[in-house]
């Protein structure tokens, strides 16, 4: 039997949502092992002054699986 935890992070990049999660998930499998899924809850942009996009962020989900 496997017994899986989900993590909460949340990512951004200057470039894209994609590259937000791309991020996240290349970041959350440095510290976790065994990461078998990722759902993004929410998604966001950060403007400046002028109302240009300064940087996307992604709130997700990571799931993954505990050694035994």
């Amino acid at each position: 039997m496997s017994i899986a935890k989900v993590s909460e992070i949340i990512a951004s990049s200057p470039k894209s949502f994609d590259d937000a999660i791309k991020s996240g998930i290349a970041r959350a499998t440095k510290t976790l092992t065994n990461v078998r899924s990722a759902w993004v809850e929410n998604q966001q942009v950060r403007l400046d002054n002028q109302g240009h996009i300064q940087e996307y962020r992604v709130q997700m989900k990571i799931t993954f699986i505990l050694e035994e």
